[in-house]
């Protein structure tokens, strides 16, 4: 049994070890790991090769190796000095930065969370043949459903003024869509909806001033103006808000037959259909989760959980960061299935995914949104237990 409790304490263990830094117990733990089995021996006989090593950092040569080295001492209290990796380098510092780049750099899989060493021919060969129809990835792309039917094509669609809905103009902005009501009487309401694509995302600011970010294969119907005594929006997909106060109008997240009511907070829904739960996150401030007569009120860092059988539960000490890496600009997988990190990855890059095999392995992993698709299935190779093809629009999981 794994005599650490995650990746990156293994990781950090083998950082100190280079670095002679390891007390008593620290050695006592490394050294059970490592003679739990072969496959842990053989790899950490790899950290202790400079030149495999040195074969691997090529594969991160565009990673800035400073700023992964920040992310990992930020973790560490600071103890770690923070410098620019160079030729001239002390030899345990070269190997505690490739170390590093392997646990947390910009493309990167946490290697050690799964058994057995990376199989160097996989990886020469992802960047020829099998990855020749590269994919880009997602950006900022939807469409926007005015009250009438028609449409605007936001990404084709000029900054600037788009329409005029009742007395509140449409405005894009770049990649956000603005509604700014104007102060007259006129509270004529009439509803319009953004949808994304597979593939795309954008950000809108609502007539109250909230603010919302779609992800990709989402949508919200809203109205162009609030009145009365709430304000409701519906949506699909995956939405973060963050909701302007108002306590005189409580804001409501209509999403697959439930309810998320609020005052003004910052939470995350997630509600795709090929998901097993609807989840509702939340950062800041508190929500309540209703579907039927479950009622759930929820605090910063919990997470309500509402299956397609109806069923709902409240999971406490969420990975905040890992929910809203979307948002963020990142994909972020924390012992993930294969399957989950595969409908993420087909959803942002608008492929299909088919299965020749699938693996029971779970991936640690921290990359950005917007690298082609070949570059984050190599990260994904280099644990070794799975291999991809791309034939146009498909990748293929072996």
């Amino acid at each position: 049994m794994d005599q650490f409790t995650s990746p990156f304490q293994r990781a950090q263990t083998i950082v100190k070890y280079l670095k002679n830094e390891l007390n008593e117990d620290e050695r006592n733990e490394l050294e059970a790991w490592v003679s739990a089995n072969e496959e842990n021996r053989k790899l950490f006989e790899q950290f202790k090769n400079e030149n495999k090593l040195q074969e691997e950092l090529k594969f991160f040569e565009s990673i800035n190796i400073q700023d992964a080295w920040q992310k990992i001492t930020a973790q560490t209290e600071g103890r770690a000095k923070v410098v620019t990796l160079q030729a001239k380098m002390r030899r345990w510092w070269y190997a505690a930065a490739a170390v590093v780049i392997l646990m947390v750099g910009s493309l990167v899989v946490y290697r050690l969370s799964v058994s057995g060493p990376v199989s160097t021919e996989i990886t020469k060969e992802s960047g020829t043949k099998r990855f020749k129809n590269d994919v880009l990835p997602g950006g900022d792309k939807a469409v926007l459903t005015l009250a009438d039917g028609s449409t605007i094509i936001l990404d084709d669609a000029q900054n600037g003024a788009l329409a005029q809905q009742g007395a509140t103009k449409v405005i894009k902005l770049g990649g956000k869509l603005a509604y700014d009501p104007a102060n007259t009487g006129t509270k004529e309401v009439v509803y319009n909806t953004i949808a994304t694509p597979r593939g795309g995302q954008y950000q809108i600011e609502l007539p109250d001033g909230s603010q919302v970010w779609l992800n990709a294969a989402s949508s919200l119907r809203f109205p162009t103006v609030f009145v009365g005594k709430e304000r409701r929006v519906e949506i699909t997909g995956e939405a973060y808000f963050e909701v302007a106060k108002n306590k005189a109008m409580p804001f409501i997240v209509s999403v697959n037959g439930a309810e998320v009511q609020v005052l003004g907070t910052h939470f995350n829904v997630m509600a795709y259909n090929d998901e097993a739960a609807v989840k509702t996150t939340l950062l800041e401030g508190s929500v309540q989760f209703v579907s039927g007569n479950n009622k759930s009120l929820l605090k910063p860092g919990q997470q309500s959980q509402l299956s397609k059988e109806g069923g709902v539960k409240v999971v406490s000490g969420v990975d905040v960061e890992e929910v809203m890496a979307w948002k963020n600009g990142n994909f972020s997988f924390e012992g993930s299935d294969i399957e989950t990190v595969m409908r993420q990855v087909s959803r942002w890059y608008n492929v299909e995914v088919v299965y020749n095999k699938k693996t029971d392995e779970l991936f640690y992993a921290e990359m950005p949104r917007n690298t082609k698709l070949s570059d984050v299935l190599k990260a994904l190779e280099l644990t070794g237990k799975v291999r991809f093809d791309i034939e146009g629009q498909k990748i293929i999981v072996m």
